[in-house]
């Protein structure tokens, strides 16, 4: 009986030491933004406040569905958004939060706006105006048949 119960809870420390957790747009949405001045760029710019919720997210493995975008594939630099290329937030449509970056060891063969599961390390980006405010490293993706 005790290693049965010894057994019991290495798989389940190990199992979630292993897996991934699925997270929505609406997980993400839940960050305010405040207008910051950087001196480098002369500019202002607004960066994120996350929620606690979405800092416990910081260094997870998580995946999330939504839209593959082409941002310059020569430079591998890919972005999954919450809605298609046409309704995306350099659109005018919705937010910073309404996209992630997505970084590949590789170059990617998807066409813009396929839809697609994305499985990678998030990261939490608050400083860098270069990059997006979520980014996904070490990514794979799975293209969802749709009909």
């Amino acid at each position: 009986m005790k290693n049965n119960i010894i057994i019991l809870l290495c798989f389940l420390t190990f199992s979630s030491c292993f897996s991934q957790q699925k997270i929505t747009w609406d997980d993400l949405a839940k960050v305010k933004f405040v207008e910051k001045y950087y001196q480098e760029y002369d500019e202002s710019y607004l960066v994120p406040e996350f929620s606690d919720s979405v800092k416990a997210l910081d260094g997870k493995t998580v995946n999330i569905s939504g839209y593959f975008l082409h941002i310059s594939p020569k430079d591998k630099l890919y972005m999954l958004s919450k809605g298609p290329m046409s309704a995306c937030f350099f659109c005018g449509v919705g937010g910073p939060e309404t996209a992630i970056e997505l970084q590949f060891s590789e170059r990617q063969n998807l066409r813009t706006d396929d839809i697609v599961t994305v499985t990678g390390t998030l990261k939490l980006n608050v400083d860098d105006v270069e990059h997006f405010n979520y980014i996904l490293t070490d990514c794979e993706i799975k293209l969802i048949e749709t009909d």
